[in-house]
């Protein structure tokens, strides 16, 4: 186990592990406990009582943050004719077809997020070894297969966060920086607790939400009373 440095206990020393803290009160304790020298991600982390190994109980998707994550992400679009264009012209960072295909191929990876329209997915399908591990593979769930892909585009560059239960049952997602206000990010934070609400599957039973902690890069979580939104 990793030893802790005197900065993250000091830190933690400020948080009570027993407690379950109210969204504003965990937002701003998050704030004030940070003790990065850079602008740290706060990010949230839903465990939950799903079982991803059930098809019917692997929640994904995508929410736009009203405040944005902080980070201008990094777009590529797989697309041709009028869709490549309309991708352009909505800011997209590298658009092509075959050949962005054969770049990536060739091990270019500078990017955040992949979109793709649905007859390049036959092409971008080759990909799937490569752009699958790292959870870049476009997917209908996330909106990022799609032939509206000026929409795309604009709702990524705007904020959209992308959310996936992982193996043992747990949703993290990046909320904005350290350096937004306590309210920005507390809006934040009640657009993911509506997401995740509603994405709750109709085959999961008894509490859903197990637990719910926020913290940011670095530091300790704080643990949020989930009842309390």
């Amino acid at each position: 186990m990793a030893k802790k440095g005197k900065k993250y206990i000091e830190a933690a020393k400020q948080v009570d592990a027993d407690k379950l803290y109210a969204p504003e009160e965990a937002v701003a304790l998050v704030k004030s406990i940070n003790f990065a020298k850079f602008d740290a991600t706060v990010e949230v982390a839903y465990r939950l009582a799903l079982d991803p190994k059930k098809a019917d109980q692997q929640i994904r998707g995508a929410v736009v943050l009203p405040n944005g994550t902080g980070k201008t992400a990094r777009v590529i679009v797989f697309a041709q004719g009028d869709q490549a264009k309309q991708a352009e012209e909505a800011g997209a960072d590298v658009v092509g077809a075959e050949d962005l295909v054969q770049r990536i191929q060739d091990g270019w990876m500078d990017f955040d997020v992949a979109v793709a329209t649905p007859p390049m997915m036959a092409q971008v399908g080759r990909l799937g070894r490569v752009l699958g591990p790292k959870g870049l593979m476009p997917n209908p769930k996330t909106g990022t297969v799609t032939m509206d892909v000026a929409k795309a585009v604009n709702d990524i560059k705007a904020g959209q966060v992308a959310y996936r239960v992982d193996k043992a049952g747990i949703v993290h997602a990046p909320i904005g920086k350290v350096s937004f206000d306590t309210d920005k990010l507390l809006e934040n934070f009640k657009t993911m607790q509506d997401t995740m609400v509603k994405a709750k599957p109709a085959s999961a039973k008894g509490q859903y939400i197990k637990s719910l902690t926020v913290t940011s890069t670095f530091g300790p979580g704080v643990k949020v009373d989930a009842a309390s939104f």
